[in-house]
């Protein structure tokens, strides 16, 4: 999963008034003046209340007459100059669902309540105040997980970006049509993000310091062999986040052997606080038949805006090899964007616009989604193009004078992200034609960035995926030429290699994955299939056996040692190995087949055929274990007689 990026607050205690939204005004004569309880109480219950209630995120409550009336020029001030309801797009460059722009008729209807007095009208008609929960916004989640244990955070210093491993408990596969973040103390957290860690490659990270998780923004997990699943939902946490379900035909997957990774920017408050994190996870009865994925437009490596600039853009643009259809936008930057610009360009020339927000908040940013999906042909030209104002005349700028700002993840740094939600459209072949998006994307990237490990990674991957084994060995060695101590990327080649049938050479990388990291389960684990291949056996059982002290639990690791035993001619400690295999994975029928040769080599025939049995029971078209079956049964026959 790749990181949103910075999320700043949405709102201050001093400023801020929060989502201040009226639906429509009917038209009132002069001899009948809006009333509260009549006109303004409706739309203020809805559009209001949800964000100012005690607890909410907006500064101040508006529940009662009294609320609403104490704060009533402040409530025209704001709307008038629409800096109420936040909706920062600009009206024509995008049709986005639950648009909060008030009319020019609702902005009057509510200066002239005010203007008449803020009559409060006939108090049997104000119709029942909302009543707002602490509790979870979706209601009880199928399933709570939480941090192992708090993170505490220091009273002063840096920004902290920190990662929690968060196992999930789950014994099948679950597709989640909803997330939700609670946090136990929000005030320290500037944004959050969730990653998920399909073959959790990143619990060898966890307390490498000796602190809870492991530090870093930018998060990098391995994916599971010919398995191809990027990033698809937004799924962050910021503050005053209006959480949705997922249609029911886009859920996504949550596999019992995935780790969720919490990714926390943590800001200091002048004292020692703790976080804790709860993750609520809901439930999709179907699985999926609709796969998104996210793409990132940025140039972030051009950001280096001079003391006073007010007009230094970046701009990025991606063609797209598919047809696709945009579900949603998300753009991002810090304090001195200004104008936000996201567009296509048809293969005809002609240009599409995405969003356009022209005067940028970073307290007001927000997954926006198109009211229709927005469809773009093969061929497209994605483009984004955000301006920043590094000068005095920013009444956003941190610096004051300005200073130059480069990129990076503090508030202070500088960002500029357009994040699109991209469906694409299936042709006539097989392949997931995401693979097309995934690689026009990290070769795009190589073009502004040459000496990007990343980029040079992940690609590499994708061509492994898509079974060009020498382009994705080279590109390996691109990015070990850039990191050459990273341990993924040799436990990778590695991999590759080892598809060339290039034993010993995947050996080495293997070897210098455990040099990088001696923790690195994966890798060892590579290792010792590899020496098993190779004939030392004995060297592969040493390995398999440091796998399985790290991970008790992993029931292939012990069918594979007992696999090196049962060819070492160690048929009693291969036995002990199946028989924990299989207690681990009751439903392998290849485990159950393997554990009854052994109890027949053994001498124990009926357990020997209850194996077998249990084998076919889950294989019923397992050969071996239907022709050892008979052969036991007739063997256990002729002692018998």
């Amino acid at each position: 999963m790749v990181s949103l990026g910075s999320i700043f607050n949405i709102g201050s205690a001093s400023s801020s008034l929060a989502c201040l939204l009226v639906l429509s005004a009917g038209t009132v004569s002069a001899a009948t003046p809006p009333t509260f309880s009549r006109d303004i109480a409706p739309l203020v219950y809805e559009h209001c209340a949800p964000c100012h209630h005690e607890g909410g995120i907006g500064p101040f409550p508006l529940i009662s007459y009294s609320d609403v009336h104490k704060h009533a020029n402040q409530i025209v001030a704001v709307t008038s100059r629409r800096y109420m309801p936040p909706w920062p797009p600009e009206p024509g460059y995008g049709d986005f669902a639950g648009s909060r722009r008030l009319s020019d008729s609702q902005i009057r209807l509510i200066a002239d309540w005010v203007k008449a007095g803020q009559p409060e009208g006939n108090s049997r008609e104000i119709p029942p105040a909302p009543r707002f929960t602490s509790e979870w916004q979706l209601g009880p989640p199928d399933l709570v997980l939480r941090m192992p244990q708090p993170f505490v955070m220091l009273a002063a210093g840096k920004d902290v970006f920190r990662n929690f491993i968060v196992p999930t408990g789950l014994h099948e596969t679950k597709y989640i049509s909803a997330l939700e973040l609670r946090l136990s103390n929000p005030r320290v957290v500037h944004h959050a993000n969730v990653v998920l860690d399909r073959t959790r490659s990143l619990r060898r990270r966890d307390g490498e310091d000796g602190h809870p998780g492991f530090p870093g923004m930018d998060v990098i997990t391995e994916a599971a062999p010919n398995d191809f699943d990027p990033d698809s939902h937004f799924l962050f946490w910021k503050p005053g986040t209006v959480l949705r379900r997922e249609p029911a035909d886009m859920s996504w997957r949550l596999d019992p052997e995935t780790d969720l990774v919490l990714n926390l920017h943590l800001q200091s408050t002048g004292k020692t606080e703790s976080v804790q994190a709860e993750i609520g996870l809901y439930f999709s009865p179907h699985p999926p038949t609709r796969f998104p994925m996210l793409i990132q437009l940025e140039h972030d490596g051009a950001i280096d805006i001079p003391p006073g600039a007010r007009g230094f853009s970046v701009t990025d643009a991606l063609r797209l090899p598919v047809d696709v259809n945009v579900l949603a936008i998300y753009p991002h930057a810090h304090y001195l964007g200004k104008l936000v610009e996201a567009w296509a360009t048809l293969p005809d020339g002609s240009r599409k616009w995405l969003i356009r927000i022209p005067d940028w908040d970073i307290n007001w940013q927000a997954v926006y989604d198109y009211r229709k999906p927005v469809f773009l042909p093969k061929g497209t030209n994605v483009e984004m193009r955000i301006t920043y104002d590094n000068s005095s005349l920013n009444p956003r700028n941190p610096s004051n004078p300005p200073k130059r700002v480069k990129a990076g993840n503090l508030s202070t740094d500088e960002m500029g992200h357009v994040w699109l939600q991209l469906l694409p459209v299936p042709d006539a072949s097989d392949e997931d034609p995401r693979l097309d998006l995934q690689e026009a994307v990290m070769r795009r990237r190589l073009e502004k960035y040459p000496g990007d490990f990343l980029a040079f990674y992940n690609l590499a991957a994708l061509l492994q995926l898509r079974g060009k084994i020498d382009q994705a060995i080279a590109l390996y060695q691109d990015a070990l030429r850039i990191e050459p101590r990273n341990a993924t990327a040799h436990n990778s080649l590695g991999s590759a290699l080892l598809i060339k049938n290039d034993l010993s050479a995947a050996a080495a990388q293997f070897h210098a994955a455990l040099d990088a990291e001696p923790t690195y389960v994966n890798a060892r684990y590579n290792l010792a299939h590899t020496l098993a291949i190779e004939g030392d056996l004995a060297g592969a059982a040493a390995e398999y056996k440091q796998f399985l002290a790290a991970k008790p639990d992993d029931a292939e690791a012990e069918a594979a040692l007992g696999a090196v035993y049962f060819k070492l001619g160690r048929h009693a400690d291969a036995l002990a190995c199946f028989r924990e295999a299989a207690r681990l994975n009751p439903k392998d029928a290849d485990v159950e087949a393997n554990l009854g040769t052994l109890l027949a080599i053994s001498g124990n025939l009926p357990d020997a055929i209850q194996a077998y049995e249990r084998a076919l029971a889950i294989n019923p078209n397992h050969q071996a274990a239907r022709l050892n079956l008979q052969k036991a049964r007739a063997a256990l026959a002729a002692k018998r007689n």
